[in-house]
């Protein structure tokens, strides 16, 4: 089973719910990631989900787009949306849920057109994997928006999972490149995926990397937990 967010969404979608996607990472022990979870309405989404909703403007394009949750709440909303995912089963779910503009692809390969919104949540920027990766996304972004568009996207710094140490500063090994660099891996049914790498980026680094790409940078809300929301928009 490759694909098995897909299948977990497709089953969840037909009825089928019989149990969650089990996840482990390079962090801390096995998690679960909750069906139910993945198929919530705008009242159930965290704050700084919804106001990246109201902000999205104009053509948009839900990058990683899961179940359709984003997609579906603005296209009701009257705006023209593309939902973007490399899974084929949460591309299925999506037009089952009707969602009318959708494409199975990856986010590096999917290319030729142009939004005035990118939206990247639920730690969407996580899809870059390694640090060293983020100058070619963040281009690749650029390349999707219109001049006067806007990047979307929220993130955790998860600096809090690391030990304090003696001083009150955090131990972090020495062996990553970068601590919110995490490698994940994902079972459901009993089969489980390849493992993969997922990039959690604290605010200071992305702007950073904002700076050298020709992107602004802008905080719109800090969350409660190490998470918040950025925009991002081309230099002028």
């Amino acid at each position: 089973m490759d694909d098995i967010l897909g299948q977990a969404l497709l089953d969840y979608h037909s009825g089928n719910y019989s149990e969650d996607i089990k996840t482990y990472s390079s962090l801390d022990e096995e998690d679960h990631l909750p069906l139910p979870y993945l198929f919530r309405n705008f009242d159930e989404m965290p704050l700084l989900e919804q106001k990246a909703l109201k902000m999205a403007k104009g053509k948009v394009l839900d990058v990683g787009c899961g179940a359709g949750n984003h997609t579906l709440h603005l296209q009701n909303m009257g705006l023209e949306v593309t939902a973007l995912d490399q899974s084929e089963g949460a591309v299925t779910v999506c037009r089952k849920r009707g969602v009318k503009s959708t494409m199975k692809s990856t986010f590096l390969d999917f290319k030729g057109v142009k939004f005035d919104t990118i939206l990247l949540l639920m730690n969407g920027i996580g899809l870059v994997g390694k640090l060293n990766d983020i100058d070619p996304f963040l281009q690749h972004l650029k390349s999707l928006l219109n001049p006067k568009g806007q990047i979307l996207l929220d993130s955790s710094d998860i600096i809090y999972m690391f030990e304090l140490d003696e001083d009150g500063g955090y131990w972090i090994p020495d062996n990553a490149a970068y601590y919110g660099e995490v490698s994940f891996q994902m079972e459901y049914k009993g089969q489980k995926s390849v493992p993969f790498h997922w990039l959690y980026i604290d605010f200071m680094t992305l702007k950073n990397a904002c700076e050298a790409n020709n992107l602004n940078f802008e905080i719109v809300i800090s969350g409660e937990h190490f998470d918040y929301l950025a925009k991002l928009t081309i230099k002028e």
